[in-house]
């Protein structure tokens, strides 16, 4: 007999207890989203297994499936047969599900697409009918003739690339059109179906996991792989860098599966309740505990605690070295303040990871340092938004008149009460307004210098018909949620705050920015623009209205925004977007930017404070890896303004007279050492061989023969040198030692290479590797200490940004 039932949820939970004693599935889709794919993969992957024939039918119409989730459709199982209907524009929105096993015959047909809203959380409506068999055999007559007719194409690789040249073609014609559902689909992956217990009001949070095992996803995968490699390679540190909203805590959860006693420290207090529900959520059978000035719950498995709470010595001293296995640090780049300092100090786990959005050095200390400079993954905001997990951004640059190179510099930040007064004019103010009236979309986020610009502005836009709300950490919680409630619901038009929404609170809602500040710190910058480009169903783009005057990083923050940044540190003020993004620059702060590039001081002053603070840090001269690790700019920039660090050096009067007649007669040398070209280790590991000889002899010609051991013994004995520069096929066969093959490969690569580009300074000929200018005496102890510095470092260089991309041996 016959049964038809209606199923206005969760229809995927039905959908999973029938592929599971099927013989023949038919899926007819309308769309694939990625989730819905992830959500019956293991399922259709065990019934593949088991036998059963697996059908599946999607199509093309405005381009609304997936070229992600074809892919991971390809990856199942090569038995499952998927095809795709070209529709050619004709509307194609069939959603049916057919399983045949030895027992029964069941079908549904509905408004449920193969995504994991349509399946599991959304309101869809689907009939199912079971033992109706005239009707599942017409049905399934149905699908057949769908499945092979001749408007659909088989998928695989070939057929995925066209659809995903065609994909991208449509949506750069139609960027409004068919691309909320995919970026819906991406926000359902990371928001919760029901309210949660969290503190925060507009916090996004992962799903809870109410069916089976919560699983990675997106960016987490990738990274989970890399943390999981450096394992693998007996590393006890790494950093992992992710954008704001991409479930960086939910990662740290994934990766404590493999310890044993975790400690999750973080600096705000909402964090620490966020992290605890998040890991409750993937390991529901472990004990949590909270550590902080209100709680003490110390007998757990994980512990969430206040780093200021925690690195107070008596708190401390309440857990032996070694308790923990693992230590996660959340917003790791606060990691060099003293107060975490402190506890790292203290503790010894196995592990320290370290995760955060934004790596750079706030205060002039270096986190990379911290984790010994092993990143072991990165996917930054730019990344993010070209694969659609963050939205894009639209950005105006208007000019701002203020000259503020008549405000004083404290070092970091400008003085506040010379800002104040150049900021509260009402003739800027009205200027501010202007423009965001201009641009606005529906909810704004304002950030200010201070709380009295907060205040004035505030109050000029409500003078003016807006409703607005001044939002500082001095105001309590309760009126920080209130006024988060009232933007989300637009109920207010904007909120003017003063670095209150940096970290940790989100409103996903905001779709417009608003800077009123001068950028004292980039790092702040991309904090503070990460608040704009959460996903949101009613938020197609971000609107960012920058204020730009002749202030410091003018000329260089939307260097930010560039995904193909230029080689040899010219800054370009009209990078290279994202797809769907957008930069407008106000005629005259393009001007403005011209004559700054022109000036290039900024940049250099800025170089050269850096390089002092760490010196003065130090108290020494730092060494060039001292530089990369624990300098506030990024290294690579001292050689793209001056050729090479020691050219700094002389530029910024660090040489002593001695020093400079030395720079002076080898500059050559040690710039071609610089920037000698290094798709593999080999060149640096030849010179570090020579440097071995010692001062005296370093510079001495030198064989393939002679080398071979050094370079052999130098690649083999860490796991990531062979994984990265000695693992393709003719260097596999040499992983046992071959002095010949060795030899014959140090020739054929690195010295040939490299005499052949020095421009004289170095020949190979007759087996014979040699520096073709002359080594004065006195010279020696210093040219051979630049030399081993820059060697040194261009090999660290080289290893930490390879290991990101490369696979792990099989």
């Amino acid at each position: 007999m016959s049964k038809v039932q209606l199923f206005t949820k969760e229809l995927g939970v039905h959908l999973i207890d029938k592929i599971e004693g099927a013989v023949t599935i038919c899926v007819l889709s309308s769309f694939v989203m990625k989730s819905g794919v992830h959500f019956l993969k293991n399922s259709l992957k065990n019934a593949a297994q088991n036998g059963a024939d697996i059908k599946i039918c999607t199509g093309d119409y405005l381009y609304i499936t997936q070229p992600e989730a074809l892919e991971k459709l390809l990856t199942i199982d090569e038995r499952i047969k998927v095809r795709i209907w070209k529709s050619n524009g004709s509307s194609f929105h069939p959603k049916a599900y057919l399983f045949q096993s030895n027992k029964h015959d069941v079908l549904y047909i509905g408004s449920s697409n193969l995504s994991r809203s349509a399946l599991y959380q959304g309101v869809e409506w689907n009939v199912g009918i079971s033992d109706a068999k005239d009707v599942f055999e017409e049905a399934q007559a149905e699908f057949l003739k769908l499945f092979y007719a001749d408007q659909t194409v088989p998928l695989n690789k070939e057929t995925l690339v066209e659809y995903k040249e065609s994909y991208d073609e449509y949506h750069r014609k139609n960027p409004n059109l068919a691309k909320t559902w995919s970026e819906l689909e991406e926000l359902e992956l990371m928001l919760p179906n029901k309210k949660e217990d969290s503190e925060q009001i507009g916090t996004i949070m992962e799903p809870p996991a109410e069916y089976g095992e919560i699983q990675p996803r997106f960016a987490q995968i990738e990274a989970l792989e890399e943390l999981n490699k450096t394992l693998e390679e007996e590393y006890n540190k790494a950093l992992v860098v992710m954008a704001t909203g991409l479930g960086k805590t939910y990662l740290a959860g994934f990766f404590s599966k493999n310890f044993k006693k975790v400690l999750f420290i973080a600096h705000r207090e909402e964090i620490l309740y966020q992290a605890r529900d998040s890991f409750r959520k993937i390991m529901p059978e472990k004990r949590y505990g909270i550590y902080n000035g209100k709680l003490k719950e110390s007998n757990a498995d994980a512990i969430f605690a206040s780093i200021y709470t925690l690195s107070m010595k008596t708190h401390l001293e309440q857990f032996s070295q070694d308790e923990f296995d693992l230590i996660i640090i959340d917003e790791f780049h606060h990691a060099a303040a003293d107060s975490y300092q402190r506890a790292l100090d203290y503790f010894q786990p196995k592990f320290l990871l370290g995760i955060t959005a934004t790596p750079d050095r706030n205060d002039n200390k270096d986190v990379y340092a911290i984790c010994d400079g092993n990143v072991a993954f990165r996917l930054d905001f730019l990344d993010a938004i070209n694969r659609k997990w963050l939205a894009p951004f639209k950005y105006f640059g208007v000019y701002d008149d203020t000259d503020y190179s008549q405000i004083t510099w404290l070092g970091n930040r400008y003085d506040e009460e010379e800002l104040l007064q150049a900021q509260l004019r009402e003739e800027l103010a009205l200027k501010v307004l202007r423009a965001w009236e201009d641009k606005k979309q529906s909810r704004t986020l304002g950030f200010c210098s201070s709380i009295r610009q907060a205040d004035f502005l505030a109050n000029y836009f409500n003078k003016h018909g807006y409703q607005t709300i001044s939002l500082h950490s001095q105001q309590a919680n309760d009126n920080r949620k209130q006024a988060i409630a009232q933007l989300s619901k637009g109920e207010i038009d904007a909120i003017f705050t003063v670095d209150l929404f940096n970290e940790g609170v989100d409103i996903p809602a905001v779709d417009t920015l608003l800077f009123v500040r001068p950028t004292e710190s980039l790092t702040v910058f991309i904090q503070q623009i990460g608040r704009g480009l959460r996903l949101h169903s009613d938020k197609e783009a971000c609107v960012i209205v920058d204020l730009i005057g002749n202030y410091r990083n003018a000329d260089i923050k939307l260097s930010l925004f560039d995904t193909q940044p230029s080689e040899g540190g010219k800054r370009n003020f009209q990078p290279t977007l994202p797809n769907f993004c957008e930069i407008n620059l106000d005629f005259q702060v393009i001007d403005l930017l011209k004559e700054m590039s022109l000036k290039r001081q900024p940049r250099r002053e800025k170089l050269f404070n850096d390089y002092m603070e760490l010196k003065r840090e130090f108290g020494r001269r730092p060494s060039y890896l001292d530089l990369h690790l624990k300098g506030a700019s990024d290294s690579t920039q001292y050689k793209q303004e001056f050729n090479s660090y020691f050219g700094f050096l002389k530029w910024a009067e660090e040489l002593s007279d001695r020093e400079i007649e030395v720079f002076n007669r080898y500059e050559n040398w040690l710039v071609d050492v610089e920037k000698t070209g290094m798709a593999k280790s080999y060149k640096m590991v030849v010179l570090l061989a020579m440097l071995n000889r010692g001062i005296s002899k370093w510079y001495m010609p030198i064989t393939p023969k002679e080398i071979a051991p050094f370079f052999h013994r130098y690649l083999m004995e860490k796991e990531h040198r062979k994984i990265i520069d000695f693992s393709d096929k003719a260097a596999r066969k040499l992983w046992n030692y071959d002095e010949k093959g060795v030899s014959k490969l140090i020739a054929s690569m690195p010295m040939t290479k490299w005499s052949g580009s020095s421009k004289g300074l170095i020949s190979f000929e007759n087996e014979i590797f040699k520096l073709n200018f002359e080594v004065l005496s006195e010279d020696e102890e210093i040219l051979f200490n630049w030399t081993k510095e820059i060697c040194e470092y261009r090999l660290h260089y080289h290893f930490e940004r390879k290991a990101n991309s490369t696979p792990t041996l099989q």
